[in-house]
């Protein structure tokens, strides 16, 4: 890590669970509760906006009352130390941002942001939150949505390809509290070591990645990630 000049640092449900976000997979997740395919896709949403904005109105909430941990702020000590640096988050919670991270790639979107699915204008949470009713745009009045992608929709591609571009030009590949199964983030850490990268797996539990990772660090990203930097320094 020394030597290195490129680090990518993958995140995904484990390292916003430390911060108290409910993860979506799990005993405890969110889809024990709900199906996602009645929540979380763009038929639903059209055939049923009134529940779908329910839903995120109630996530909204949660993320807005929940605060980065110490793995989001190691992870921007470290951006600090390198030429290039990226962080590919599958997490919707912009918690990287509001930590201090500057180049973040949101692969699943971020549930702070709202457009229209008419004309594409963007709005803010407040405007979401001032509405009783199902919001609609002041411009075109169309449906408002949630910025975070649906089943069943394509990933946005400014943001996969420049993740894609980051992994395959890495000289160190973290993936940190991801499960490694969704894909085609999953894919990743693959595409790195493919191109010579070390493969850094954080995780309190094994994965799908673990046997290919050239480091396994079991434990808490919150616990592990800052003694890194504190080693690095």
């Amino acid at each position: 890590m020394k030597s290195a000049k490129s680090v990518v640092v993958l995140t995904g449900a484990g390292i916003s669970a430390e911060s108290g976000v409910p993860t979506f997979r799990g005993n405890e997740g969110l889809w024990k509760k709900f199906k996602p395919e009645e929540l979380a896709n763009f038929d639903a949403f059209i055939k049923n906006p009134e529940l779908v904005w329910e839903w995120y109105k109630y996530r909204k909430q949660i993320i807005a009352g929940i605060q980065p941990n110490p793995g989001h702020y190691a992870i921007v000590e470290l951006e600090k130390m390198y030429e290039k640096f990226a962080v590919v988050t599958q997490n919707v919670d912009n918690l990287h941002r509001r930590a201090g991270s500057k180049n973040v790639y949101e692969l699943h979107g971020n549930i702070q942001r709202n457009y229209c699915i008419e004309c594409g204008k963007e709005y803010p949470d407040e405007i979401i939150f001032s509405k009783a009713e199902v919001p609609r745009c002041d411009a075109c009045a169309g449906l408002i949505r949630p910025g975070v992608v649906w089943f069943g929709e394509m990933l946005p591609a400014d943001q996969w390809n420049a993740s894609e571009e980051a992994a395959s030009s890495a000289d160190v590949f973290f993936s940190v509290g991801t499960s490694a199964v969704v894909y085609p983030a999953a894919s990743l850490p693959y595409i790195a070591k493919r191109n010579g990268a070390l493969v850094v797996e954080v995780n309190p539990e094994t994965t799908p990645l673990t046997d290919i990772a050239d480091e396994f660090l079991m434990g808490k990203s919150g616990e592990i990630l800052p003694e890194l930097v504190n080693a690095l320094k």
